[in-house]
């Protein structure tokens, strides 16, 4: 089986660099086939042997994640994952601001080319939470000029990142809202966090991308990733149809459930929110 390893061409910043480089020294190293981006993009079939392999390493400098987007937009299977802009955050080190890679930026290129070298990661079990979560009957519904947007009345509690979650026992389910799924228009990718990922209340959970968007799912709660919505990440045109039943993204085991929620909207300040958001839009 031939490994390939797809990298982001970002050079105009450091992170950028360091992403050619773990490319480079990771084909040198590993054996890896280098993909061209703009020859995926553009004749995606002289890869077609190595996507169906499913023997792909993305290497992403920024958040931007150019390199994953393109991957899924070409309908590869993606065997391992390095965020540059994260690991030169877990580093401690940052990077130097010259875009020729400094003794830091090596190092870091380095290390990372070692991960590529270890075994591939093995994907952890979806686990099952055992919490029953029934779609919502009862809705408050803001009107703006042409548009409606509906909000669950009960169980459902909102952070102004227009992210819900809805807690059963000490399991929370966590999802977009419909005044965001509009704003978005067609979500075309979904990206999460692995099961098992420890997340914090307003931190990141993963990326929504859209024909108008990246969007950063902001926590409303913290805890431990426990399900990922398989049927989204395949399909997520879900979450425009039923962004609060079918469209849901994760399930999160609460480390503060009491803490956190209070620091969440109810349904009746969410929907005055998203009323005076939409009168700005």
């Amino acid at each position: 089986m031939t490994r390939a390893i797809l990298a982001c061409t970002g050079l105009d910043k450091p992170e950028g660099s360091v992403a050619r480089e773990v490319a480079v020294a990771g084909a040198e190293a590993a054996g890896l086939e280098i993909v061209c981006p703009v020859l995926l993009h553009r004749a995606p079939a002289r890869y077609k042997k190595i996507l169906e392999q499913g023997a792909l390493t993305v290497v992403d400098g920024c958040s931007t994640r150019c390199a994953t987007r393109l991957a899924a937009q070409v309908g590869a299977t993606v065997e391992r994952k390095i965020l540059v802009s994260d690991a030169a955050k877990r580093s401690g080190q940052p990077l130097e601001a010259s875009l020729r890679l400094g003794p830091v930026g090596l190092a870091l290129a380095r290390s990372l080319v070692g991960d590529l070298l270890s075994a591939p990661p093995q994907a952890a079990p979806a686990a099952e939470s055992g919490a029953e979560f029934e779609p919502p009957t009862e809705f408050l519904v803001v009107t703006y000029d042409k548009f409606e947007f509906r909000i669950p009345a009960v169980d459902y509690a909102f952070n102004e990142n227009d992210v819900w979650a809805r807690a059963v026992g000490g399991v929370a389910r966590v999802g977009i809202s419909d005044f965001l799924q509009q704003r978005l228009t067609d979500v075309s990718y979904f990206d999460p966090p692995p099961v098992g990922a420890v997340v914090e209340q307003f931190g990141e959970m993963g990326t929504l991308e859209s024909t108008k968007a990246v969007f950063e799912i902001v926590a409303p709660v913290s805890g431990t990733v426990v399900a990922v919505n398989e049927a989204v990440r395949a399909n997520p045109g879900i979450l425009n149809e039923d962004p609060y039943g079918a469209g849901w993204l994760l399930e999160v085991t609460l480390t503060h459930p009491q803490q956190d929620l209070e620091l969440l909207l109810d349904p009746a300040a969410y929907a005055e929110s998203v009323n005076r958001r939409a009168a700005e839009a």
